[in-house]
């Protein structure tokens, strides 16, 4: 049965943009590997949780925020549009807004808002609408810079639930897993202009979003397609290598962003696919372990703290049993350490030593990123269920999204007026 949990897919993550280490201008953070830089959160929460700063009434969609030099941009649905909003990071108060007409149908009757996170890149923005629209605005004003649509130029398939891969911002060019025939699984695209700069691969696009690193001196662009990972020269285009990876079940689907460490790169998936670390070499990859009774993340990507990571394994479908646990393993042997069934189907930031937690049913959880065991340091319910959307965490201030709400909480330990 296909996974209609994967809806929440707000894996959209792009280059790292220019910015201050307490921003979080794109899916998975300033770093693309859920980690928050900044040293500014509190060590308790009061009994009732996090201070609640402002909140706001949102539309359809399960795209993400984000958040630079004290600005939020919300991409979400209302009506007949998909619109991209700026507010104060700090207040909520809006700045900006600019939409575009949409006529999306999910054909599993659920939500029919963007997926994507936007990506702040220093003084523009960039979204991708679950129609393939690719729009790049100016981040002060919300004027049109440049629009595409690439659905009516690659002719890419809306495959299970839309389109919802964010752009990555390389160098001059802005990077997305178009999925479409005829060369277009990867496109590159000009990031003043629009304009097409290169081509590569016939890859479908999954739920992955695409990451940038550089190993043993020599840039790459990583794409998780459906397919599998796809490493690609990010100026040419040309492709390095390539490494198979995904499910025989026509309803699979590749939805967690690799994850690159040194020069490893950890790929997660389920469906009997499972997790695989591999070793970069001259001329491809070698792996070094693999499994599907490891760690395999449905959509959430894990997040490693020195040789271990910390990651959703299973199933995040509601109902689905067994249920998802969250799991401690060894990053070089694949051994697990420890696991817990207490948390659920979950987005997990790294900060510090601790895991800062958000439930698909809101509760907002911060553990110890510790190999030794799962030890749980507070809990508290801030939202109502269905909190589908990845987090963001900004200058010490949490952003939450649920169904039909966008929330800031205080997590940090100094005083907010």
């Amino acid at each position: 049965m296909i996974c209609r949990f994967i809806l929440c897919l707000t894996l959209c993550c792009c280059a790292a943009p220019q910015g201050w280490a307490g921003d979080w201008p794109q899916f998975l953070g300033p770093t693309r590997n859920g980690v928050y830089v900044g040293t500014d959160l509190a060590n308790a929460w009061p009994a009732e949780g996090p201070a609640a700063v402002w909140h706001k009434k949102v539309g359809e969609g399960f795209s993400g925020v984000a958040v630079a030099d004290h600005l939020l941009v919300l991409f979400h649905r209302l009506g007949d549009k998909e619109v991209v909003e700026c507010l104060d990071a700090r207040t909520g108060a809006p700045k900006w807004s600019y939409s575009y007409p949409t006529s999306y149908h999910d054909d599993f009757g659920f939500d029919e808002g963007p997926r994507a996170t936007p990506c702040i890149d220093s003084t523009r923005v960039y979204t991708f609408g679950a129609e393939g629209m690719l729009l790049c605005l100016d981040l002060s004003d919300g004027k049109k810079v440049w629009q595409l649509d690439t659905k009516k130029e690659f002719h890419q398939g809306k495959g299970f639930f839309g389109m919802a891969c964010s752009p990555l911002v390389e160098g001059n060019n802005v990077l997305l897993n178009i999925g479409g025939p005829d060369g277009a699984g990867v496109v590159a695209f000009d990031k003043g202009s629009g304009r097409v700069a290169w081509k590569s691969t016939d890859d479908e696009a999954g739920y992955a979003s695409p990451v940038a690193a550089t190993i043993h001196d020599r840039r790459y662009a990583f794409f998780f397609t459906r397919a599998g990972l796809v490493a690609d020269d990010p100026a040419s285009g040309k492709v390095q290598f390539q490494f198979p990876w995904r499910s025989r079940d026509n309803a699979s689907v590749n939805a967690a962003t690799p994850l690159i460490i040194d020069d490893m790169i950890f790929l997660s998936a389920c469906y009997g696919t499972g997790a695989v670390l591999l070793r970069v070499r001259d001329n491809g990859v070698e792996p070094i372990w693999s499994g599907d009774e490891i760690l395999s993340n449905h959509y959430a990507t894990s997040v490693r703290r020195g040789d271990f990571l910390y990651g959703i394994d299973g199933r995040a479908d509601p109902g689905f049993s067994p249920a998802p646990s969250l799991r401690c393993v060894e990053l070089k042997t694949g051994k697990i350490r420890w696991q817990t069934d207490s948390v659920g189907a979950a987005s997990i930031i790294l900060a510090g030593d601790s895991l800062v937690i958000l439930t698909a049913g809101g509760e907002l959880i911060r553990a110890a990123a510790s190999p030794e065991a799962y030890k749980e340091l507070a809990r508290v319910q801030i939202m109502p269920d269905q909190v589908r959307s990845f987090p963001a965490l900004a200058d010490g201030f949490l952003y939450a999204r649920s169904k039909d709400k966008l929330e800031c909480f205080d997590l940090s330990v100094k005083s907010r007026k």
